[in-house]
């Protein structure tokens, strides 16, 4: 009994270098990785990169880290790391596998963040939604509707599916239909009509506002009313027009 207590406290003693340049290398490490996340997120900050790709490559900066203290720090246990690489390379391609929707979502992320078709902030048009975009996640994009609701797109659909991006350009038309019947004088409700738009304070100058005769149905005479608005103005313009349409038509 002496003998195998003796022997595995030298056993001991002779592995301890070891260990104790394992816990120093896993500490300076944790350490390491902190200050190169803080100065390279500095660094995206000073040259305004959005926060959706500093949080992203955050990421990726910090997890490539853990592995590669992890390899270090195993290695200086004395631990042969080909079998590590082995068993990492396995999990990846059976991960790989199962998650192959995930992957085009991720692949999705990465797109949207690199072409940028739009950003936090704007207003989008996408998979039959419609709303504010509140964050771009790295497998799906966060957007809340006008109902308060909240969306979350998985962006392999969309970054493959059409996007209609309406805050990209600071103004947006308007086209609206005016009906009236046919008992009215077309000319003077269409005079009227462009009166009301041109007098609207939130009516564009530039482009200039049209009324023109859209369609003549069985019961009704359609006027296209098309108008340039500042975004933020939109839906108190259209509501304002429609209402003052209505003193003038006929139905």
């Amino acid at each position: 009994m002496n003998n195998f207590f003796v022997h595995y406290f030298n056993v001991l003693i002779d592995f301890s270098p070891r260990v104790i340049s394992a816990v120093l290398v896993l500490l300076a490490g944790i350490w390491g990785i902190k200050i190169f996340r803080k100065v390279a997120e500095r660094i995206m900050i000073k040259r305004e990169l959005e926060p959706t790709v500093i949080q992203f490559i955050s990421d990726i900066l910090i997890w490539g880290g853990r592995i590669l203290l992890f390899v270090t720090v195993i290695s200086r246990l004395g631990i042969e790391t080909t079998s590590f690489v082995a068993i990492f390379g396995a999990i990846g391609l059976a991960v790989g596998m199962s998650l192959q929707g995930s992957l085009s979502n991720f692949a999705g992320g990465m797109l949207i963040i690199m072409f940028k078709p739009f950003k936090v902030g704007d207003t989008i048009e996408a998979q039959g939604e419609t709303g504010k975009v509140m964050e771009i996640q790295i497998f799906t994009t966060k957007v809340l509707t006008a109902q308060n609701h909240i969306i979350y797109i998985p962006n392999g659909v969309l970054s493959n599916g059409k996007i209609k991006n309406l805050s990209q350009k600071s103004t947006r038309r308007s086209d609206l239909i005016v009906r009236t019947s046919y008992d009215s004088d077309i000319k003077t409700v269409k005079s009227e009509l462009e009166s009301i738009v041109k007098n609207h304070p939130k009516v564009l100058k530039s482009p200039a506002p049209e009324v023109t005769v859209n369609e003549l149905t069985d019961a009704t005479v359609n006027f296209a009313v098309r108008i340039w608005v500042k975004n933020a103005d939109l839906q108190m313009v259209n509501s304002d027009i429609l209402q003052l349409s209505k003193t003038v038509v006929r139905i």
